[in-house]
């Protein structure tokens, strides 16, 4: 009986030792976490929202990590390019993405063509933030209200043009959802980033562009462009003097973009949590908040499980928005 006692005694340490030796490694790395400075790939140009955005919280974000956050502009390819480049990065968390709502919109947008599977590849850290897009035109467009802006285009269809920031961007779908309600034929262009797009607005090569308002506002306050609606359901603090698209008399154009902080999967729990509490506490931050407002940007700063539901839902919303729109990607 004693001998038969030690040994289930035994037998149970083993077990206990056994059991939790896997987790010793991950406990320890996340313990040491972060010991080098972080890398934010940001798949657009500088200028965006997105970049903006980053450049805010990024700093506040380190300060807490120990170490510094270094943004990689990685532009092109409807922003697949530097997503890809997370996606085959090592699950270690010092390789991270910063995005839009590109993200939710390519898997129904380039479906097949694809080359990675957004929900089994990405883990979120944090949804973000949102806001709304606003349509904005060249002083150059002879229309004053989104009202005078659609007579134009139905005036002489296919002669006024909108930029985006790129292929399956909420700029880019805001543009193609105002075109299916109002019965418009406006050419959409395309550009590697809301910051190239801006530019060629500016200079007058093109006629409009749907964008973020940290992008925008700058150039509408010193009147160099005109902001005609915005997307949402109520009235954006940044720029109150601008009505909602239902407000100028469309309804449907249900755009807003999202923002959030990306991981490629398999980083550890405990990564994942230590990097919310840096990047949305930098979100929550009672200093930044003014800051973010003025851009136009609304706080989330969520869960990583909240913020990975969250991915997924709107993954399959926006695929559901594309078959109704039938967009297609040539």
């Amino acid at each position: 009986m004693p001998s038969g006692s030690a040994s289930t005694r035994r037998f149970a340490l083993a077990m206990t030792l056994a059991t939790s030796l896997p987790l010793l490694p991950s406990a320890a790395y996340a313990q040491a976490f972060p010991e080098r400075p972080l890398r934010v790939v940001v798949p657009y140009g500088p200028g965006g929202g997105t970049d903006n955005l980053l450049r805010v919280i990024g700093p506040a974000a380190g300060a807490t990590l120990g170490q510094p956050v270094v943004l990689d502009n990685r532009p092109g390819g409807a922003s697949i390019i530097g997503t890809e480049l997370v996606v085959k990065a090592a699950a270690d968390g010092y390789t991270l993405l910063a995005t839009d709502s590109a993200v939710l919109v390519n898997p129904g947008l380039f479906k097949a063509k694809m080359p990675f599977d957004t929900v089994k590849s990405l883990s979120a850290v944090t949804m973000l933030a949102s806001a709304p897009v606003v349509l904005v035109a060249h002083p150059g467009v002879p229309a004053k209200t989104l009202a005078d802006l659609l007579a134009l285009a139905r005036a002489k269809p296919g002669t006024l043009n909108y930029a985006s920031g790129g292929l399956g961007a909420s700029t880019h779908l805001a543009g193609e959802l105002m075109k299916q309600v109002a019965g418009v034929d406006i050419v959409h262009i395309p550009y590697k980033g809301t910051g190239p797009a801006m530019s060629d607005l500016l200079g007058g090569h093109v006629s409009m562009q749907f964008s973020g308002i940290s992008s925008a506002r700058p150039h509408v306050d010193a009147g160099k462009l005109r902001a005609l609606a915005i997307t949402g359901r109520q009235r954006n603090a940044a720029m109150r003097d601008v009505p909602t698209f239902e407000e100028a008399g469309i309804k449907g154009v249900d755009a807003d973009t999202y923002w959030g902080l990306y991981a490629p999967s398999g980083v550890p729990a405990p990564v994942l949590a230590t990097l919310n509490r840096a990047f949305g506490g930098a979100m929550r931050s009672a200093a930044l908040a003014d800051r973010l407002a003025d851009l136009g940007f609304i706080p989330i700063a969520n869960s990583p499980e909240e913020g990975t539901r969250q991915m997924r839902a709107q993954i399959t919303r926006w695929a559901e928005v594309v078959d109704r729109a039938k967009i297609k990607v040539e």
